[in-house]
């Protein structure tokens, strides 16, 4: 068992300095624990918005603009968040899209340090 100032500090660690871009893809299997990306990425590079929902959970959101580079056509069916080098959350998901120019995917992780 871990107090909860320290989930609150491992919480605010992974907000503050971990999370530093993500992406999205087309691949829809399983992942390896082991990857270090995408199975499929388009190579977005996506900042996230990351906040703190409570002292123990984080929210990442990735917005991704239809009119992105690489978005037109395609059919999404993954999404990742990393820091600079390591993938470290995937989600491989039904497919949605193809998208309008003028939509925005907006794809949510909840984390919560427990």
């Amino acid at each position: 068992m871990i107090s909860d100032k320290m989930k609150e500090l491992l919480a605010t660690h992974i907000k503050n300095t971990l999370i530093t871009s993500g992406d999205v893809g087309l691949g829809g299997n399983s992942t390896s624990p082991s990857s270090t990306q995408l199975d499929v990425p388009l190579g977005l590079n996506i900042t996230p918005s990351v906040i703190s929902t409570n002292s123990n959970t984080i929210e990442v959101k990735l917005s991704i603009p239809g009119s992105a580079s690489g978005m037109a056509g395609k059919v999404l069916r993954e999404a990742g968040f990393f820091n600079s080098t390591n993938l470290l959350s995937r989600v491989n998901f039904e497919g949605i899209g193809p998208f309008a120019s003028n939509e925005t995917v907006e794809i949510f992780f909840i984390i919560e340090v427990e």
